[in-house]
């Protein structure tokens, strides 16, 4: 915090996962700023066992009161779909699990800070993570007014120990303990894991790592197929029974989840400069994005399926980097959503083993044709015409070969 006296401030707004260290930082800003805390939680679909007590527990470590958001639905049709239409995928492999929920969840601590008056805002985030700057990017974005606390920036609380020490020294309840392995980050798209022998690349994840999704190994030995309906580049049914976006994902992960799929193992590239190590299940996410492939493959020509690419590789940086609330992603968005305006059709997908193949395909915007691809007589292409069009596509080559005058 710059240019602020830490007396001014009088109400916070913590984004609070009931986790060490907002636990600790609840009574940490009352001591240090003198302010009243107010708790924040979103619900994005990470299970109720995680909310389970969220309220209870933020009041004994000292909040004057705890919001808890459900913004579960909204998530998924107004973030995670957005993003899949654009086909955005981070590095060839991340789907942006942990990165899609930032701005929601920043939006929402937003408007709890305007409702209940706070002056300043605060998160959990580490100063070595991508989650500092996308959350402080959104509130730069949409309160620039309030003033942003961040705890591991200020604080000499360096370890879990020293965490789990302060709160006792205060009679804190907290069921954290020495033995957490992973750091985990969960929503409704799927489940990060961090931490424990995964910060060495060498060590191969261990059974106890995921959490989500069965082993492909253990996976059952029969296929089962899925048959997804598409309109505009979203999916509006599974098997022919109509479904909200949360309903989608919610059956396709426990669909993919059972086959073991969606499971990656990557070194990324943080924002920061750092790279990092992280274990990601997104089984129905998964299945979403070979779906919209298929249909893309039936209605985009070749500079339309480039142009997409471009599109999607500049949509995962932006919602990588805590960019969502900018004029780049209305013009990416609006990019994806042109090119989806012919995404419409039917996509039957083979679940097994860890693996995703869509088998079967139809779109009424269909650009393929059986009858122009065969090697039989058609209306609209004659054969004879390839050699001008050959000379013509091919003629800076031959000019070079000619060599000087």
């Amino acid at each position: 915090m710059t240019n602020i006296s830490k007396k001014s401030i009088k109400k916070v707004v913590l984004a609070y996962s009931g986790g060490l260290d907002t636990s600790a930082i609840i009574p940490w800003l009352k001591e240090n700023y003198g302010c009243e805390v107010v708790a924040f939680a979103a619900n994005v679909g990470q299970g109720d066992e995680e909310l389970e007590g969220l309220e209870e527990k933020a009041i004994a470590s000292g909040a004057s009161s705890c919001y808890i958001v459900d913004l579960k639905d909204e998530f998924v049709a107004n973030y995670v779909y957005p993003t899949f239409k654009t086909g955005a995928i981070y590095e060839s492999d991340y789907l942006l699990g942990t990165s899609i929920a930032r701005p929601i969840i920043a939006k929402a601590q937003v408007e709890v800070a305007r409702k209940v008056g706070a002056d300043a805002l605060s998160h959990g985030c580490t100063g070595k993570g991508n989650d500092q700057v996308r959350f402080e990017s959104c509130f730069a974005a949409l309160a620039p007014d309030l003033h942003v606390i961040a705890p591991w920036r200020e604080w000499d609380l360096t370890s879990r120990e020293s965490l789990l020490d302060y709160l006792e020294e205060r009679n804190i309840p907290c069921s954290a303990s020495l033995t957490k392995i992973y750091s985990r980050d969960a929503n409704a798209l799927h489940i990060s894991h961090e931490g424990g022998e995964l910060e060495d690349p060498w060590n191969a994840p261990s059974d106890g790592v995921w959490t989500m999704t069965v082993s492909p190994e253990q996976a059952p030995d029969e296929a089962e197929m899925v048959t997804l309906d598409i309109e505009k580049g979203e999916i509006t049914a599974v098997d022919g029974v109509a479904m909200s976006p949360f309903q989608v994902l919610e059956s396709l992960n426990e669909k993919g989840a059972r086959h073991g799929i969606g499971r990656i193992d990557i070194v990324e590239n943080r924002l920061v400069g750092m790279k990092s190590r992280g274990c990601y299940e997104t089984p129905g996410g998964t299945l979403l994005v070979s779906a919209l492939r298929a249909i893309d493959e039936l209605v985009l020509d070749k500079t339309c399926r480039s142009w997409k690419t471009t599109v999607a590789e500049q949509f995962a940086h932006l919602v990588y980097d805590g960019r969502w609330f900018t004029p780049l992603k209305d013009s990416l968005y609006a990019a994806a959503e042109a090119l989806n305006e012919d995404a419409a059709g039917t996509v039957v997908l083979k679940l097994y083993k860890g693996q995703v193949t869509a088998i079967q395909k139809k779109s009424p915007n269909s650009l393929y044709r059986e009858s122009f691809a065969t090697f039989g007589e058609d209306d609209v292409y004659d054969q004879s015409h390839a050699e001008g069009f050959i000379r013509l596509f091919s003629l800076s080559s031959r000019i070079k070969a000619m060599g000087g005058e």
